[in-house]
Parts: structure tokens; C-alpha cells; sequence
């Protein structure tokens, strides 16, 4: 039998917020067994460059990542917020180490090519490096990657966070269990977008098609969604969606199956 990993992804917005970030971490920090942290911060990258006077682009709610924001992000994802969570981590006893898709080859993208929209240094991963991120997990060492991949070309490109934790899952899985969970804002799939607590608690893909045909389920919660649904056909085993308690037992949430 094949020993459990749990995958965990963590939105901007939590780590925003520092109070609740710290609780997450405490929680994160003692699930047994080993363990990876997949991160974003897109909202604070957009904070420093406004504070360097570069402008971000939006479109769809996709980040045009030109030269200037790839050096923001590269300094905000794989700098100042992953060292934040990894010092955090050892003061709570979990030896990690931060990361980005450069070190180790461990996340190897291509760049995505231009059709309609030139998105610029943005990263469509094709490779995980299992044997490298397995060699850590040996080690006892909490891996923590930032959303910023790498390409063969030589180049730094950022990445979706939901996308590198979804890949590294499905990768991983040749190896272990893999548990995927996803922590934002909110305690799960709302049923009504105007009401937190209309959490629906399991979500297959006949029940997400049709919310999505009703428009129940949009925006920003598709890509995720879409994420998690390839990521079960792809062999990860479980996926829980949920807020910063999400780790927690006894926590409202919900669960994704095929």
C-alpha cells in the first residue's frame, strides 16, 4: 500500500492575512506524514509594483506578465513570501525549503505560445521532476514552491498556483497517495455566491456541470474546478476544497470525487 502525501495549496489572500496565515501554518505543520505547500500572492506582487511604478495588465482576470512584473514576481513569490513560510515552518519544527520550478528542474513549463493574447512570461507546465521533489520528501524536508515555473529555454515564468499544485499532485501520485487540498477565502463550492455557509459538501462532475450550466459556478472557480477534475482522472486520490481551516478536523468543506 502506497504511503499518503498531502498536497496543499494556499491562496494570496490567506497568506494577506497574517493572524489566520499563522493558524494555517500550525495546522499544516502538524499533518503527519510527509507534505508540500504550493503558494501564490498575486495580490501583493501587484502591490510592489505599483509601489515601483509599474503598471499590471489584466485581462479575464489573467495577469499579462511582462519583463517588469516577471522580475516582481519572481522577487515576491519565490523571495519574500516563500522565506516568510519557510521560516515560519522551522519555527514550528517543519524543516522546509522554498522553491521555485527552476530549482532542481522540478517544474518545467513550456512557454505559452501567442495566439489571440501575447500573456508574456507565463508558464503552461509539461513536466514535474518526481525524483528530485522525492529525494527531499526522503529527507524529511517540507518542500514549499512558489507558483513560478521554469522553462528549458532558460526562462523564469510564472505559473498558476492551482496549476502547479494540481500537476505536482498528479505526478507524485506514481508514488504516493496523493491528498490535493485547496485553501482560499472561502469554506467551499458556494450553491449561492451571496451565502458562505451554502457550502455543497461533495461536488462530482455531473453536479459541477450542471451548476456551471446554471452559472452557479463561475469566474475564477472554473479553472479551479477544472484543475481538480483532471488532477482525480489523473490519479490523485482525493481533493478538498475549503478556507483556512480546511486542514482542521471537523472542518465545513467540500470534497471533490469523480
Amino acid at each position: 500500500m502506497k504511503s499518503v502525501l498531502k498536497i496543499v495549496k494556499t491562496g494570496g489572500k490567506l497568506i494577506e492575512n497574517k493572524a489566520r496565515f499563522q493558524e494555517f501554518l500550525k495546522d499544516f505543520s502538524a499533518l503527519g506524514g510527509p507534505k508540500i505547500l504550493v503558494h501564490g500572492g498575486g495580490n501583493f506582487a501587484t502591490e510592489v509594483a505599483t509601489k515601483l511604478g509599474y503598471e499590471t495588465k489584466m485581462l479575464d482576470g489573467r495577469r499579462i506578465t511582462d519583463e517588469n512584473s516577471m522580475q516582481v514576481i519572481t522577487m515576491v513569490y519565490a523571495g519574500l513570501i516563500s522565506k516568510n513560510i519557510v521560516a515560519g515552518l522551522q519555527k514550528l519544527g517543519s524543516n522546509a525549503v522554498g522553491l521555485c520550478g527552476a530549482d532542481g528542474k522540478s517544474v518545467i513549463s513550456r512557454k505559452r505560445p501567442v495566439k489571440e493574447v501575447d500573456y508574456g512570461f507565463v508558464g503552461d507546465i509539461k513536466e514535474v521532476n518526481t525524483t528530485f521533489i522525492l529525494s527531499l520528501l526522503e529527507q524529511d524536508i517540507v518542500p514549499v514552491f512558489s507558483a513560478i515555473s521554469y522553462s528549458n529555454e532558460g526562462e523564469i515564468l510564472n505559473t498558476n498556483a492551482d496549476s502547479v499544485a494540481a500537476e505536482i499532485s498528479k505526478a507524485m501520485s506514481r508514488e504516493y497517495e496523493t491528498e490535493l487540498y485547496y485553501c482560499f477565502e472561502k469554506k467551499g463550492v458556494l450553491a449561492d455566491a451571496q451565502d458562505d455557509n451554502s457550502v455543497i459538501e461533495v461536488l462530482d462532475k455531473e453536479k459541477y456541470q450542471e451548476l456551471v450550466e446554471k452559472k452557479i459556478i463561475s469566474d475564477g472557480m472554473l479553472p479551479k474546478l477544472h484543475n481538480c477534475f483532471q488532477a482525480l482522472e489523473n490519479g490523485v486520490s482525493t481533493i478538498y476544497l475549503g478556507d483556512s481551516g480546511l486542514l482542521q478536523k471537523n472542518s465545513i468543506h467540500t470534497k471533490i470525487v469523480e
